[in-house]
């Protein structure tokens, strides 16, 4: 049966009441909630149905960059963040956002957002911060929308897919379009589609091998459908792995870690819903599952993100803080063992909101967390996942909540240093974190991060040279708990690999 994330369903229920009346909106909300998500509680349920900010943003435009300054960047909570420009979904041709990626021109140096709407892909000039400029939409395939869209670069191409929309396959984008475009906006044209697939949730490129990895769709039973990419014009289809059935996100790398048995070998981190999965993809016709591992406490294993030394893989679990009642945690394993990793602890954060999507840099995790925004983790040791917030601005000043209401996701590797937030409500935010930025390659637990920045291996595509130095030094801030510290960190003895049949996720879900 062919699974989707607990955020895909509540998001559903969420659309569908944000045109009723406010009066009604929670009681239908809770009815959908109810027959999608079983394994809520009932306390749970009216506390998401009934929070008083779902679907209530404040409006808002910016008129001119804000500092940062007393904790706050105009209306948006802040520390150590400034805001520099913003651009609602409207303003960039649609309604509603979901993922973002970026584009570095190698010939201009100029710096592009590539900002995923439920209708298409908008291109931004972010080059100068504060004065972006919107270039225009590439239209949805057949006109047919989607609230999840997911981006990669590579080659100066766009790679896009499109989930639950059958007929949408890969578009491809040719970049370098961007750099003459005279009287903005204008309607792009995909420069080729493929099609050997329907959909997909989400797309990771290996730039160092020049292969595609789009996970979550109809084939391959929701694994990764490998596309050679090396030209892309003609992308052409490699592999299929449906062995762990549907995969919700990965990140693919050459990997230099400490485990020497798989050194040079392709290896793909799944976050495949109730396990982190391990597999080596060396061979795209019969990639080989290396472990598979669960976790206590694990609600819905959403997305993760690689230290630049291959001995650590930060996740973020979806649903735990819904299911479990706790601030938002981000769960560090260690996987300098690829067929036996373990879980060396958590972060547990210092509000409530679901966490969706974060990329390691250097010394530091950059994590789009919903409700609360973006938050940048200071990684202290990841050998106990103990982290440190050092940086924020909460894209959702109407409170802390479960729901999925806020930032989609983040891209932190631009060689400006700018930082780039789609916020699924509010649109894009360009914001300029003032964190010394020399430290990121100042590692006391990493070898070779330098490169981890240019090529960003195994992520999504091109991310330009590494950023100038700032001297701003971080402002003193709560820090929120660590795994280690005033709570216990999870005990390594309850983390076990999953079993060599795939079991079904800890709070299944059913379809509807």
């Amino acid at each position: 049966m062919r699974r989707r994330s607990i955020g895909a369903y509540l998001s559903i229920a969420l659309a569908a009441v944000f045109a009723l009346p406010s009066v009604s909106e929670g009681c239908v909300l809770a009815s959908r909630l109810r027959a999608i998500a079983p394994h809520l509680t009932e306390e749970q349920i009216m506390k998401i149905a009934h929070d008083p900010t779902h679907g209530k943003l404040i409006p808002y435009k910016l008129e001119a960059p804000e500092t940062c300054v007393d904790g706050m960047a105009d209306i948006f909570p802040c520390a150590n963040v400034d805001l520099l420009a913003f651009m609602s979904p409207a303003d960039l041709g649609g309604s509603r956002g979901n993922d973002l990626w970026a584009w570095t021109d190698p010939q201009t140096g100029k710096e592009y957002a590539l900002m995923g709407l439920t209708n298409g892909t908008a291109f931004v000039d972010v080059s100068t911060p504060a004065s972006p400029i919107y270039l225009g939409r590439l239209p949805t395939h057949n006109g047919e929308n989607s609230t999840w869209r997911d981006i990669a670069v590579f080659k100066d191409h766009a790679f896009i897919v499109a989930d639950e929309v059958p007929t949408h396959g890969m578009q491809v984008f040719d970049l370098t379009q961007l750099r003459n475009v005279p009287n903005p906006p204008v309607t792009f044209a995909a420069t080729t589609r493929y099609t050997e697939l329907n959909d997909g949730h989400n797309i990771t490129i290996n730039e160092a091998t020049g292969f595609a990895y789009v996970v979550g769709g109809v084939t391959c039973s929701g694994g990764p459908h490998i596309i050679d990419v090396s030209d892309p014009t003609a992308p052409v289809q490699a592999g299929c792995f449906s062995g762990d059935g549907y995969t919700h996100d990965l990140e693919c790398v050459i990997y230099h870690g400490p485990d020497t048995d798989h050194q040079g070998s392709e290896i793909c981190m799944s976050s495949n819903e109730d396990t982190v999965t391990i597999v080596d993809v060396t061979v795209k016709d019969s990639p080989v599952i290396l472990s598979r591992t669960g976790y206590a406490g694990s609600g819905y294993i959403h997305q993760g993100s690689l230290t630049a030394d291959h001995q650590y893989f930060l996740v973020d679990d979806e649903a735990d803080e819904s299911i479990f009642n706790h601030n938002t945690r981000t769960y560090t394993f260690d996987v300098s063992d690829l067929d036996a990793p373990t879980l060396a602890g958590f972060f547990e954060a210092a509000g409530e909101a679901i966490d969706h999507n974060q990329y390691v840099m250097g010394d530091y995790v950059y994590q789009a967390n919903y409700a609360r925004g973006l938050r940048i983790l200071h990684l202290d040791n990841p050998a106990t996942g103990q982290m440190t917030e050092v940086a924020f601005i909460d894209t959702v000043p109407e409170g802390d909540m479960l729901g999925f209401s806020g930032a989609w996701s983040v891209y932190p590797y631009l060689a400006s240093g700018v930082v780039l937030i789609s916020d699924r409500n509010r649109g894009l935010f360009v914001v300029q974190p003032r964190i010394p930025q020399e430290t990121l390659f100042d590692d006391n637990f990493e070898t070779g991060t330098t490169d981890n920045w240019s090529a960003r291996e195994g992520r999504r595509g091109e991310a330009g040279a590494a950023p100038a130095s700032q001297d701003v030094a971080p402002a003193s801030q709560d820090k929120a708990t660590p795994a280690g510290q005033d709570k216990a960190p999870v005990d390594d003895s309850s983390v076990t690999p999953a079993p060599a049949e795939k079991s079904a996720p800890a709070q299944p879900i059913a379809l509807p």
